[in-house]
């Protein structure tokens, strides 16, 4: 008897983990809760793409811009820089091609209209800066839906779950715990999955948009830096 108690508290032990695991919580889930569950898992992998994709694309971005304006400010000649570099598909690159393409269009006249010009420059280039800055952030409303809307997602689920326990309860005329455990796991579930789409969602949303934040105000300095430059030589105009 002493030799065959443990095996029987040892099988015991591996129904109970079989009876919780996650597969077994989804297979033992009806259709509604079985939806809600897919659903939140796509948008969980939805998310980590986005992390992982944007995560790339950012810090590209922010290192080409970093290099390229160090490059800028040693350069001796600007035109010559512009037409080596000044044509990439970055946005620092961006912001100096839209100044330089309106400082060209501007002085090309016969008669220059200063003030005219500096306002041209201005808006030229914060419009380019505003441009990539939402091409940037473009995806970013996603994350930010996932991690608002997937709690409440998963709270659906939960709320469907505890019905079923609720509706075992009348239909066995009984409240023992084997009866209610398995409808109130799958709500938990529910909710847990919710929580696990939507928590990386709302990192990364906050990150991601701190980022694109400190990247526009680079971008900015850069432009008035650029701006400053142009604006000299045009008083030097005559």
């Amino acid at each position: 008897m002493s030799l065959a108690m443990p095996a029987v508290g040892a099988m015991g032990a591996v129904t109970a983990n079989a009876a919780i695991s996650p597969l077994h919580l989804f297979l033992q889930a009806d259709i509604v809760v079985k939806g809600v569950m897919i659903g939140l898992l796509l948008a969980s992998i939805w998310t980590w793409a986005m992390i992982i994709g944007f995560s790339f694309t950012l810090r590209k971005a922010s290192k080409q811009s970093s290099a390229f304006e160090g490059d800028f400010w040693k350069a001796e000649d600007i035109d010559r820089f512009y037409e080596a570099r000044g044509k990439a598909e970055f946005p620092a690159a961006k912001v100096m091609a839209a100044g330089v393409s309106e400082w060209r269009r501007s002085t090309a006249q016969k008669v220059i209209d200063r003030d005219g010009t500096r306002d041209r420059l201005h808006t030229a280039m914060n419009s380019t800066i505003a441009s990539e800055v939402d091409r940037l952030s473009d995806r970013l409303n996603i994350l930010a839906t996932i991690g608002s809307v997937a709690p409440f997602v998963g709270l659906f689920g939960t709320v469907w779950g505890i019905m079923r326990a609720f509706t075992a309860i009348a239909a066995e005329q009984q409240s023992s715990l084997a009866v209610v455990a398995p409808g109130i796991a799958e709500a938990l579930f529910a909710t847990a999955i919710g929580l696990f789409a939507a928590i990386p969602a709302v990192i990364a949303y906050n990150r991601f948009s701190h980022g694109i934040n400190r990247l526009e105000t680079r971008l900015s300095r850069f432009a008035d830096g650029f701006y400053s430059t142009l604006s000299r030589e045009l008083e030097a105009q005559r």
